[in-house]
């Protein structure tokens, strides 16, 4: 059965805390990682100040990831949003504002649907579903590396991206940014 994969809504929040909790190894950050001011203190940081920075995105309307179903179940995620509205991932990677460009900032595959083509029908369905809105461009922040973990893979894995047409635009060696824009 094919996976499918859907715009997270008010109602499908639960979903998105239920794949992103202990149980799949995800239950910490809660995709907010690059809402946060700057890296510091981010490590101390605890699950519930994670969820409520997550419940106020969600409460103004930040409803932006999409959710990769099998069936009934949630098993992965993927959250795109117009890039400025990170401001420490600008600053982190130099990056000039720029209100045409999304950004694909958090990944993620559960465990038990991994390596089974899940995560390359999330990213085109949603590089795809980003464009049909009109989006001109979409980059992506992938850590670099031959050896690296699934932790260190929460912004996808470099691969997958160049392989659905992703072309890297900037690199410092341990991140890449990585850009496709509408017909490439």
């Amino acid at each position: 059965m094919p996976f499918e994969v859907r715009p997270l809504t008010i109602e499908s929040i639960p979903d998105f805390y239920a794949l992103h909790s202990e149980a799949n190894g995800a239950g910490w950050c809660r995709c907010v990682a690059w809402a946060v001011p700057s890296w510091v203190g981010w490590g101390e940081r605890t699950v519930e100040e994670n969820r409520e920075l997550r419940d106020e995105l969600f409460g103004r309307g930040e409803l932006d990831l999409w959710l990769l179903y099998d069936g009934s179940l949630a098993v992965g995620s993927c959250q795109v949003g117009p890039r400025d509205r990170f401001p420490k991932l600008l600053a982190q990677l130099a990056l000039e504002p720029d209100p045409e460009c999304w950004a694909i900032t958090c990944f993620f595959v559960a465990p038990s649907h991994r390596r089974r083509g899940a995560a390359h029908q999330l990213l085109t369905t949603v590089r795809d579903a980003v464009f049909d809105r009109g989006v001109r461009r979409i980059q992506a922040f992938p850590k670099r590396g031959s050896d690296l973990d699934a932790g260190n893979l929460w912004n996808g894995p470099e691969a997958l991206f160049l392989e659905e047409g992703f072309r890297v635009i900037q690199s410092d060696g341990q991140r890449a940014v990585l850009e496709c824009g509408r017909g490439e």
